[in-house]
């Protein structure tokens, strides 16, 4: 019997598993893809920190770039797979909150990890753990959390739009964001606060992101709490970082550090103890002050001895200004051209005292014209042509180097050099790299020009290598030195070319543009000893 007025009708009840998906405002949509952006921007900016981070470290650019963004891809297509099994059985309406708090707790996980990670790969590096396996499982770390934004982002739009129109916002900003990514580290984040503080930057932005999301959504407010105060904490520790690596890299010099400079480059790091000034870059040792005499003087005097003219020199690389104090020293030098890359090098040669004493202000010297450009392009463009060229280049250890020492760089060149102008280039150790100046040799030759190897002792370095070259034969017999040296002499110019008994040129081929050989020959298994 039913009771008075107690109803048993259910049939408005609406069954649990029928409430309709909750709208979303335009507000709360625009977020979301923003969150798409940002989520892309960071992801794609940490690949690219990881890169340069890991080439920083071990020199190989192209694998450490190749690791750490093809690890991110790979991991990033296993976290779009397992995103599929998120909320998959829920109904509709609670499937949207349930991926979105997903979506909150990958950033929140993502955030401090992208802060972290970095430092700890550097310190792995100090205590000389597995480098490469930790890059690696980083990589795959973060890789699969990026891997799962996307995807979350795209499921929650699509319950309410639809799955073409879902896919079609959230990959438009996150291609957007990727764009943004690969300019925001390099241009702004790395050359403005470093490495490390970039790095917790960069995982304070998903945080922040997070806290946006938790304000114009009620239900996940207390979320969006955790993210500001996440956000707040790394962003007021970016600084903490600097002191941080700082430690850490000192432990890798055997001198106090007194300079570090992050310019969007290269790493510059000035080491002193007692009278010994050093110079690295990317960790890669370019002068002690205790030799460097020895290497400038090799490089410049026996080009310039060899030179009928010396009116008008080009000097590619160098901005440290020690090769431009040997030039100067010629009194018939009238102008010399400076092209330097990176312009912080010459900032510091132009401003720290010691090194202005060491190049004896060369480069303010009013010869000088100094030009802030890739030598690549900017030295075949000039106009003038040059009776000395001396090219003081990095070791080809990258494919972005080895273009240096190419064949087609020099066949560009070679206009700009007199008729009987004479042209030099720094070539590597002969010892740890031996094929490294047999291959210049064989590169410079194939361009129609006559080449002279020769070898010089530099205690900081070993035996280096340096290749002569020009459209003549040059008498080594005939040089004369009428400028004023510590080390080089005449008796030794006569002398210099003839090749210790250990340095032998082999079979090797031609550095091209499309075949940069030399990185190859310039990774040579002997450095382990060095």
């Amino acid at each position: 019997m039913a009771h008075q007025g107690v109803s048993t009708d259910n049939s408005n009840v609406e069954p649990v598993t029928q409430r309709p998906v909750a709208s979303l405002t335009r507000l709360q949509r625009r977020l979301l893809l923003a969150a798409a952006a940002v989520s892309s921007s960071c992801g794609l900016a940490v690949e690219l920190l990881l890169g340069t981070l890991a080439s920083y470290l071990v020199g190989n650019q192209a694998l450490s770039f190749g690791v750490a963004v093809g690890g991110f891809l790979a991991a990033m297509g296993i976290g779009s797979y397992l995103s599929q099994f998120i909320a998959s059985k829920s109904p509709p309406w609670l499937q949207q909150r349930q991926l979105l708090v997903a979506f909150l707790q990958v950033e929140l996980l993502m955030a401090p990890l992208t802060a972290l990670l970095p430092l700890a790969l550097f310190a792995l590096f100090v205590v000389n753990g597995f480098l490469w396996l930790g890059l690696f499982l980083v990589t795959i770390l973060l890789g699969i959390l990026a891997g799962l934004e996307v995807p979350l982002l795209t499921r929650v739009l699509e319950l309410e739009e639809g799955v073409r129109e879902a896919l079609a916002g959230v990959l438009a900003l996150d291609y957007v964001g990727a764009l943004l990514g690969s300019l925001l580290f390099p241009v702004l984040l790395l050359p403005l606060i470093g490495l490390f503080p970039a790095a917790f930057v960069l995982g304070a932005l998903p945080a922040f992101m997070v806290f946006a999301i938790g304000q114009q959504f009620p239900r996940l407010r207390r979320w969006g709490y955790l993210g500001l105060s996440l956000g707040v904490i790394l962003t007021l520790s970016a600084p903490v970082a600097i002191p941080i690596s700082n430690r850490l890299e000192n432990t890798l010099y055997q001198a106090p550090v007194i300079t570090r400079i992050q310019s969007p480059y290269q790493r510059i790091v000035l080491t002193r103890r007692g009278q010994d000034l050093r110079l690295f870059l990317d960790g890669d040792l370019q002068l002690s002050t205790l030799d460097e005499y020895r290497y400038h003087e090799a490089l410049v005097h026996p080009a310039m001895s060899a030179s009928q003219n010396r009116r008008r020199v080009l000097v590619m690389g160098a901005g440290d200004g020690m090769a431009l104090r040997e030039v100067l020293k010629w009194q018939d030098v009238e102008q010399v051209v400076l092209i330097e890359l990176d312009a912080e090098v010459v900032k510091l040669a132009q401003s720290h005292p010691q090194l202005v004493r060491l190049n004896e202000g060369a480069l303010t010297d009013p010869r000088v014209e100094v030009i802030n450009a890739d030598a690549f392009v900017t030295a075949p463009a000039l106009n003038d042509t040059f009776d000395v060229i001396i090219a003081d280049f990095p070791d080809p250890d990258r494919e972005v180097l080895a273009k240096l020492y190419a064949e087609g760089f020099y066949q560009r060149l070679l206009p700009r050099l007199a008729e009987n102008g004479v042209f030099v280039t720094q070539a590597s150790s002969p010892f740890f790299a031996p094929d490294v100046l047999s291959c210049i040799v064989a590169t410079l030759s194939d361009v129609g020009l006559s080449t002279h190897p020769y070898v010089v002792d530099v205690p900081s370095f070993g035996p280096w290598g340096f290749v002569l070259a020009s459209r003549q034969s040059i008498q080594a017999d005939r040089l004369t030195l009428s400028v004023s040296t510590r080390y080089l002499t005449e008796p030794i110019l006569h002398h210099l070319f003839e090749l210790p008994g250990d340095v032998q040129l082999g079979n090797v081929e031609v550095n091209r543009l499309s075949h940069p050989v030399i990185v190859r020959y310039q990774s040579d298994p002997r450095w382990t000893a060095y």
